[in-house]
This record gives C-alpha cells, structure tokens and sequence, in this order.
C-alpha cells in the first residue's frame, strides 16, 4: 500500500489553486495536511499578522473537516518528525524565496535526510529568479522587467481540491504534538481567510476595478482591493486574480502593481542584504538623525501628532487599522526620512509591527524608493511636499477628518519647517 505524504503549508493558507497540494495527493496514499508556528516568527511578527495568520488556520481547519495539524516548533525538528511519524514519502512546499524562509528550508531538507523536500508553485505570478537580461542578470530598474515580466506570461490557476477521505487524521498518530490554533491576539478590521479573499476580490471587480487606474491614488476614496493581507498569507494566489482581470485601463493598472510585488521578491532574493540595509552602498554614508530628538521626532510620527494633517491621519490610520493606503504610505515615508532625517529602516520596522499586510519584500523596498537609496528608487531629490499631497489627494480633506477629528479645533503645529528640511535632505545628499 502507499505511504501518506506530508503538505507542509506556510505562506499557502488555501486549497484552490494549490499546486504542492496536488503534487502531495499524487504522491501519497493519503495527505497530512500540517502548519508550524515557528517561534521565531511568532516573535517577530505584529500582532495584527498573528491574528490574520491564526484566523486563516482556523478557516483552513474548518475547510479540512477538523483535520489540520497544527504544531509548535522550529520546523527543522518538527516536519522530520512528523514524516517519520507517518512513514511520509515525500514532502510538499510552495517554494519561499525570502532570506529567512531559504535558510529554513534548507535546514528542513538536510534534517529530512533521504525524505525528498519537494517544492513547486511560489506565492508570485513568476518568481524570482525567472526574469533575467539576456546576459543572465537580474533587473535593478522595474521599467524593462515589467515588459520581460510580461512576455514571460504566468500559468493558468490550477483546479486543486482535496476530499476528506484522502486526507490524513492528526488523532490517528501518537505524539503528534498538536496544539490548538493559538486565540487572535487583537481582533482584526477585516475577516481573514480564501473564502474571505474570494468574496473580497470578486466584490473589487465587480465594483471598483474598471475605475482603479482614476481613483488608486485617493484615501478619500475606498476603491482599493485591500488584497494584500489576502495575498500575503496566500489566502488567494495573483493567479486567481490574474484571470479576472480584463483589458480596461483599471486592469491594466492593477496587473503592474501585482507586478511590482513580484519585482521586490525578485530584488530581496538576488540580494538579501537589502532587507535590512540599504541596496544601493552609496548612499551608507549620508547623515541621520539618532539623537534623543530624533526619536522624539520619531514618536510623533508614529503618533500621528506631527502637525501635518495628511501624514497625521496615515499614521493614526495605522495604528488604529494595520492598514494604510498606499499613497499615503509613500507620504508618510518621505516624511520620515526627508523632513525628519530618520533612518528608513526605522519606519521600515514599524510598519512591519503594525501592518496586517507586512511583507519584507515589498514593505522594505517600498521604503527605500521613498528614501533614494534602493533599486528603482525615487530620485534622491525628490521630496514630497506633505501640505501639497495632501490638497492633491485629499482635496475636500474627507480623509484627513475621518482620523483627525480634532483637525479644525485642537490639531497641533507643524513640528518642522518643510521648505527648510527639504533643503536640509538636499545639502545631506549633496555631501555623499
């Protein structure tokens, strides 16, 4: 008779569209289907990521009848004891490209021994590594890999689903160290889970997509997909959503912006070093601020108390949400670096602490184009004018109100002068 196999999710938290999950059906005579909640990441991940990551396990759960098993531990020990647990032939992965996820696959492997790793699909509509210049290297502009991305084309969704009977019951194995998924540690804004992706996505079609290229750079305006999250804990996979856009120009604009998603995992895989310093080594040596000023400047910025509305209300959007729109995250992280002189990575963490969409890839190399200092990155010297986005993008200030409602009574002076910060970034870059 067949040996079971093990699918080992991670950032896959979904059955639709789950090519490890067919590999896994094809291989064994029955699936375990199995999570690890690596303490590692437990403790250096936000609570609103927790709880997004626990509530999609339960929904995962409810899907497999009761028959997700869920441990606690490194994986390098806990997914070599759960195959010999089951006599697995084999174990199934959706390749994870980042710095962190390559090292801890490697180890799984080694500690496999001649239980084969066997990884296929990624959480990208191409992953990184598959776009190169014709000589062999990796794009450092997005511009000429968007149009090879393009040519390159992607793969249909796959039709994946698994019954219960093929599934593997976690209480038929002795010792499998289940746990219980662990309680959300802060209730959430917006339910997780695929089904939860799917009505989410199928509701920004049928609504918002066809005017998505008009209306993305409005916070006043709810007409994004607020998809991240979703795609970040692979609730859904850009596949899905790739095939539900069309030709309109909304379309258009939404596919280059899933595009950039895969750009960033393309660039932290080629150089892993940029997750936490800058890409661009030039720019190592420019003054920061990091006297104890600064992290006062610091904490009013994360505070939403700079004087600034349309940043104040970003900020307060964040703390209070875990999420921000996209525009006014670009507004917030010029803000941080170019009028306050603060290092990038500094905000670059808090987002990480507070966003239910934290991902490194995008979320770090995100902050560097704010800073000038990564691949693609904004011209150093531009600097965006808080008081002029905001009357651009904000024009009757609806978004400011809804998160500073003391905005016309009791709303605090601004903390710097931006004319003379500006010049001040200017003559910082000029030096180096």
């Amino acid at each position: 008779m067949t040996r079971p196999s093990l699918l080992w999710l991670r950032r896959d938290l979904r059955l639709d569209d789950l090519p490890p999950l067919a590999a896994a059906i094809d291989a064994g005579s029955r699936v375990l289907v199995c999570f690890v909640v690596d303490p590692r990441l437990e403790k250096s991940s936000g609570e609103r990521r927790l709880s997004f990551l626990f509530d999609s396990l339960r929904d995962l759960d409810d899907q497999l009848s009761g028959r997700l098993l869920v441990v606690r531990g490194r994986p390098d020990e806990e997914i070599p004891r759960l195959a010999a647990a089951v006599d697995a032939t084999s174990v199934h992965i959706s390749a994870d490209y980042s710095p962190f996820g390559r090292r801890r696959d490697d180890a799984v492997a080694e500690a496999l021994g001649e239980i084969p790793l066997e990884a296929v699909g990624s959480p990208y509509l191409v992953a990184p590594g598959r776009i190169t210049k014709s000589d062999g290297e990796p794009y450092k502009v997005f511009t000429p890999y968007f149009r090879r991305w393009t040519e390159h084309g992607w793969r249909a969704p796959a039709d994946t689903s698994i019954a219960t009977r093929q599934l593997l019951d976690p209480a038929d194995i002795r010792r499998s160290g289940r746990i219980r998924v662990p309680a959300a540690p802060t209730a959430l804004s917006f339910p997780a889970g695929e089904k939860a992706a799917r009505e989410r996505w199928n509701e920004f079609v049928d609504d918002d997509l066809d005017g998505y290229d008009e209306g993305r750079d409005r916070p006043d305006r709810d007409v994004t997909s607020r998809m991240s999250a979703y795609l970040k804990y692979g609730n859904i996979h850009p596949r899905t959503m790739a095939a539900d856009l069309g030709r309109s120009n909304g379309a258009k604009a939404y596919l280059r912006e899933l595009a950039f998603r895969d750009f960033y995992a393309d660039v932290l895989y080629h150089w892993p070093h940029s997750a936490w310093r800058n890409w661009n080594s030039q720019f190592d040596d420019i003054a920061l601020d990091t006297d104890e000023s600064a992290y006062r400047r610091f904490d009013a910025w994360k505070e939403g108390r700079t004087g600034f509305p349309i940043v104040d209300a970003g900020m307060r959007q964040l703390r209070e949400t875990g999420w921000m729109h996209n525009r006014v995250r670009m507004i917030t992280a010029s803000f941080l670096v170019k009028d306050l002189h603060l290092p990038w990575w500094w905000g670059a963490r808090w987002f990480l602490d507070q966003l239910v969409d934290g991902d490194m890839a995008s979320n770090q190399h995100g902050w560097q184009w704010a800073a000038g200092t990564g691949t693609d990155a904004a011209p150093y010297f531009r600097v965006f004018n808080p008081t002029t986005q905001g009357d651009k993008f904000d024009p009757d200030g609806e978004y400011v109100r809804r998160w500073i409602p003391e905005i016309d009574d009791d709303y605090p002076e601004p903390i710097v002068d931006h004319k003379a910060e500006r010049e001040e970034a200017l003559r910082r870059f000029r030096e180096i």
